[in-house]
């Protein structure tokens, strides 16, 4: 009888699993940054087209960035000001070598290999 018990905890542990590995989600690796656009439609809940300091609060984000997106302090933020602040950011991670393309430096010593 325990024999039995172990099988089938086993089989329910495989299935529970493969349950878990299966849902959808982000794909693993470096997520995609929204667009500015898309950034704005995700948060700007009175559909003005721009993100005023309570929708970036209520969307999760720290108050205290909300000033340096907001370039000309007019207290919205536009697909413009994203714009900039994403390549900003871009920028930012490009120099620390975790953004796109490789890191800054100098080229690795030799020629590339032959296949």
């Amino acid at each position: 009888m325990s024999r039995k018990l172990i099988v089938a905890l086993g089989a329910l542990s495989t299935l529970v699993a493969g349950a878990a590995l299966a849902q959808d989600g982000p794909p693993p690796g470096p997520r995609r940054m929204p667009s500015p656009e898309e950034f704005i439609k995700q948060i700007d809940k009175n559909a003005d087209g721009a993100i005023d300091k309570a929708e970036w609060t209520g969307a999760g984000r720290p108050e205290e960035r909300f000033a340096g997106v907001d370039a000309d302090n007019d207290g919205k933020i536009t697909a413009d000001e994203l714009k900039a602040a994403f390549e900003k950011m871009r920028q930012r991670r490009m120099q620390q070598g975790g953004g796109e393309g490789p890191p800054p430096g100098p080229p690795p010593e030799g020629a590339p290999p032959q296949n």
